[in-house]
């Protein structure tokens, strides 16, 4: 443990202090600067440097007070400036070059990765499977080759690229998925935008995951193979190359002088080294391969998600186009009831809205006698009255004791319903015998042209019209021929275009119908009918 002056220094150290101070956003400019600043080689900076930079060239004051207090909470460290003292006087007036401090520069690369980390949308990297697909089989190569022949720099790159490129595809897939879930959760905001995004976004997702499942086969695989021919040696020797780099470690104090590494120092960097890249190793593999039924890997859990995620955007655009089309929505409707509340011109009429919509009306169930009634006029009770000190609602001990009320006197009489049978009896004979008819109308003795019909009434009109309906829906595109039933199954209907035919007027009472000339058949199935008047 390090004590002394130089920890209590470290102690006093407030690098993140700047974002919750008054000034907040001036503190982040300026240091917005520095980083900048150092991005371009350039480490020290006068104040009006920063306020030029900043787009303050006159208020240099604020700027230079802006240096002192990052200066006191660590952020920067303010250094004499001496390369512009041509007099006394100069030397004696406080001039200072500011650059960042360690901390402040360990600070700026903090929020860096805090801000990037919160606005990271991801993405699905059907690219990254290939190249690690790619890498694998290179390295396939490396682990058949020669043991002999086995280039440590090579097989380091190889290793370094898929991992970076591994981890590259882990992070994206898991911000994507977060973000999506952003996106189905805030869907409520631009409805028209949202409907447009869903189908280009099921797309992309739908071809990650044929990606995902073909690449995913491919590199587990690769990855067997791999393991097959040794991959311990291989990132053995990863790890004896970086090793060779370790720096060695500091003696403690009070111990002995450094000198050259010891055989214990360089074994224990290379068992970490060593231990990392296994991990790592085995990270690739869980990805994608499945340890049995109980450990799915991440791979396939990747693809649940995903099929998730699209049943969610499909099940939120039903919802939205329902909503949009007048279905009843629970949560559209309690935002419109509390539109309303909020538009209510006073108390009353909100309580009369409440009621309304929430039905919090008496029992119709329960009969209020004529006694209580009475009681209730002599007493006149306030709204305010609590329910304790009011008149009793008395009811009556049947209701109590079964259920049901049975108010005293004589019964309802039965109503005869027997005229309004024979009306509807009638009605529906007279309708049956009309469609007869009508049916009767239409059947033609064989092919005739619709020119030669004759006027038809409003009743073997509309049959008419459903036998057409039948017949066209069931021609294909490009036929000139049909032959039908109607749903019920009790008429037969075949239709012919007549080549150059014309347009064709049929006069019905209600109109007259006009189309192009066909020749028809209509037949009674049932066997009741005869050929009617129609040619």
């Amino acid at each position: 443990m390090i004590t002394g002056p130089a920890s209590q220094e470290a102690q006093s150290r407030q690098p993140f202090a700047h974002l919750s101070a008054p000034n907040a956003a001036l503190y982040r400019e300026v240091l917005t600067t520095f980083a900048r600043a150092r991005d371009r080689f350039i480490v020290h900076l006068r104040p009006e440097d920063v306020a030029a930079d900043l787009g303050r060239p006159g208020d240099t004051e604020q700027v230079g007070a802006a240096l002192d207090q990052l200066v006191g909470w660590g952020n920067l460290r303010a250094d004499p400036d001496t390369g512009r003292v041509t007099t006394v006087a100069d030397f004696h007036r406080a001039r200072y070059l500011y650059q960042l401090t360690v901390a402040g520069q360990a600070a700026e690369e903090a929020i860096a990765v805090y801000e990037e980390a919160i606005g990271r949308r991801g993405v699905l990297q059907s690219v990254a499977l290939a190249d690690i697909a790619g890498q694998l089989r290179a390295l396939a190569e490396v682990a058949a080759a020669d043991p002999d022949d086995l280039d440590p720099a090579k097989l380091h790159l190889l290793l370094l690229g898929l991992a970076d490129r591994f981890t590259g595809l882990a992070d994206n897939a898991q911000a994507f998925m977060a973000s999506l879930r952003r996106v189905i959760d805030f869907s409520d905001g631009d409805v028209a935008a949202f409907v447009a995004y869903k189908q280009r976004l099921i797309d992309y997702i739908n071809r990650f995951i044929a990606d995902l499942a073909n690449r995913g086969a491919e590199i587990a695989t690769l990855l067997g193979r791999i393991d097959a021919l040794g991959v311990d040696r291989l990132l053995m020797a990863a790890a004896a190359r970086e090793a060779a780099d370790a720096v060695p470690d500091l003696p403690e104090p009070g111990g002995d002088q450094p000198g050259e590494p010891g055989a214990d120092d360089h074994a224990g960097t290379l068992a970490a080294a060593l231990d990392g890249w296994r991990n790592r190793w085995r990270g690739l593999h869980d990805w994608f391969i499945s340890a049995g039924t109980g450990r799915p890997s991440q791979a396939r859990l990747l693809r649940g998600a995903a099929v998730t995620a699209i049943t969610q955007l499909i099940d939120t655009v039903t919802a939205l186009n329902e909503r949009r089309s007048g279905r009843s929505d629970r949560s559209a409707d309690f935002r419109a009831l509390a539109r309303w509340f909020a538009e209510t011109p006073d108390d009353d009429a909100a309580h009369r809205l409440w009621r309304v919509a929430f039905g919090l009306t008496p029992a119709r169930h329960l009969t209020v006698t004529q006694p209580t009634l009475a009681a209730w006029e002599d007493e006149e009770p306030s709204p305010a009255t609590p329910w304790r000190d009011a008149p009793a609602v008395r009811i009556s001990p049947q209701l109590q004791r079964t259920g049901s009320y049975e108010r005293r006197g004589k019964p309802n009489q039965v109503a005869d319903r027997q005229e309004q049978r024979r009306l509807l009896v009638a009605h529906a004979e007279r309708e049956a015998a009309e469609v007869a008819l009508a049916r009767q109308r239409l059947v033609t003795a064989g092919p005739v042209r619709l020119s030669d019909l004759d006027v038809l009434d409003s009743r073997a009109f509309r049959l008419f019209l459903g036998l057409l309906g039948d017949a066209l829906s069931a021609r294909r595109p490009g036929d000139t021929e049909v032959k039908t039933t109607t749903s019920d199954g009790t008429m037969e209907i075949r239709l012919s275009l007549v080549p150059g035919g014309g347009v064709v007027e049929i006069d019905t009472e209600d109109g007259v119908l006009r189309g192009p000339e066909h020749v028809i058949d209509i037949t009674d199935l049932t066997g009741l009918g005869a050929p009617g008047e129609v040619a």
